[in-house]
C-alpha cells in the first residue's frame, strides 16, 4: 500500500444556502456603546416637552380651582383667603347634591349594564363562528360614526311610547346602547388573547362552558373589564345630550345639565360655575386614580396578541 492511497480525499467545498443570514459580526463592545449612547440622552430633552405639556394641561385646572375657592370680586392670582361659599351655593341653592346623586346612579348603572352585555357579546364574537359574523362586526364599527343627535327624535318617540320620559331609566338605556358597540369590540379582543386551550383543559376536568369561562377566563379579563367599565362610567357621567332631552324635571337632572343652568343669558356666575366644575371633576379623578394600574394593564393586554 502506497502513502498516496492512505491519504483521505480533500473535503468538498460546502456552500451555505442562499436564504441563510450572515452572522452578526458587530463586536459586543460596539453594540453596548450604541445602547449606552441611546440611554444617555440629555434629560432636558425629555423633561422639557413633558413640562410644556403639563403647563398647558394644568393651567386650566388651576384657573377653575382659583375661581372656585377665592371670594367673589377678587382678582388675586393666589387663592388666599380661601372660601367655600361657591361650593355651598351650588350644592344647596342650585340642587347640585341631587344632580350628583342622579349622575352617580346613571354612571354606575351604565357601567354594570354595559360591562355585562359587552362581556356576553364579546365572548360570542371571540369564540364562535357564524355566518354573519363579519357583517355584524362591520355594523358595530359603522355605528361609531353615527352621532347621537341624529337618533334623538326616534329615541324620544320610543321612550314616550314606553312612558319612560323624565325617567332615569331612559338615559341609562340610551347610554348603554351607545356604549355597547365599542365595548363589545374591545372585550372580544381581550378574550382572543386568552388561550383557548385553557378552556379546553377546564372542560376535560369536568367544567361546562359557563363554569370554565367563570373560573378560567373571567379572572384574566379583569384589566379589560376595568378599562371598558371606566370608559362607560366617564362617558355617562359627562354626557349632556341625553339627559337634556329625556329628563325634564329638576329633581331628575344630572351634573352636565346643572352646569348649563349656571350660565344665564346676560351674565355668568363664574365662582359657582367653577365650583360646579370641580364637583363634576372630582369623581372622575378619583376613579382614574384608583384604576390607573388596571387601566394601563388592560390597554397593554388589548394591544398585544398573547
Amino acid at each position: 500500500m502506497t502513502a498516496e492511497s492512505t491519504l483521505s480525499p480533500a473535503p468538498a467545498d460546502v456552500t451555505p444556502p442562499r436564504d441563510a443570514q450572515p452572522p452578526d459580526r458587530t463586536p459586543p463592545a460596539a453594540a453596548r456603546a450604541r445602547r449606552r449612547a441611546w440611554d444617555e440622552v440629555p434629560r432636558w430633552q425629555i423633561y422639557l416637552p413633558l413640562g410644556i405639556y403639563l403647563l398647558f394641561t394644568l393651567i386650566p385646572f388651576y384657573w377653575i380651582l382659583l375661581f372656585a375657592v377665592r371670594p367673589a370680586g377678587s382678582t388675586s392670582l393666589v387663592p388666599w383667603p380661601m372660601t367655600t361659599a361657591h361650593f355651598e351655593k351650588v350644592w344647596n341653592e342650585r340642587s347640585f347634591g341631587v344632580f350628583f346623586q342622579n349622575s352617580l346612579l346613571i354612571g354606575v348603572a351604565v357601567l354594570i349594564s354595559t360591562t355585562v352585555v359587552a362581556l356576553a357579546g364579546g365572548y360570542a364574537l371571540a369564540r364562535f363562528d357564524f355566518r354573519i359574523k363579519k357583517g355584524f362586526m362591520l355594523a358595530l364599527l359603522c355605528s361609531q360614526f353615527v352621532p347621537g343627535a341624529l337618533l334623538l327624535v326616534p329615541l324620544f318617540q320610543i321612550f314616550a311610547e314606553l312612558k319612560m320620559i323624565n325617567s332615569l331609566g331612559s338615559v341609562i338605556i340610551a347610554e348603554t346602547v351607545f356604549q355597547l358597540p365599542l365595548s363589545m369590540i374591545l372585550i372580544s379582543g381581550f378574550i382572543r388573547n386568552v388561550p383557548y386551550s385553557l378552556e379546553e383543559a377546564a372542560w376535560v376536568d369536568g367544567c361546562n362552558r359557563f363554569s370554565a369561562f367563570r373560573i378560567v377566563v373571567l379572572p384574566l379579563l379583569r384589566p379589560g373589564l376595568v378599562a371598558v367599565g371606566s370608559f362607560a362610567f366617564v362617558h355617562a357621567w359627562n354626557h349632556f345630550l341625553f339627559a337634556l332631552m329625556f329628563l325634564s324635571s329638576q329633581d331628575k337632572q344630572t351634573i352636565p345639565v346643572g352646569l348649563n343652568t349656571l350660565m344665564g343669558a346676560d351674565s355668568v356666575d363664574l365662582g359657582a360655575l367653577a365650583a360646579g366644575g370641580v364637583i363634576a371633576a372630582v369623581p372622575v379623578v378619583i376613579v382614574f386614580a384608583f384604576i390607573q394600574k388596571w387601566l394601563v394593564t388592560g390597554f397593554s393586554a388589548g394591544a398585544v396578541k398573547g
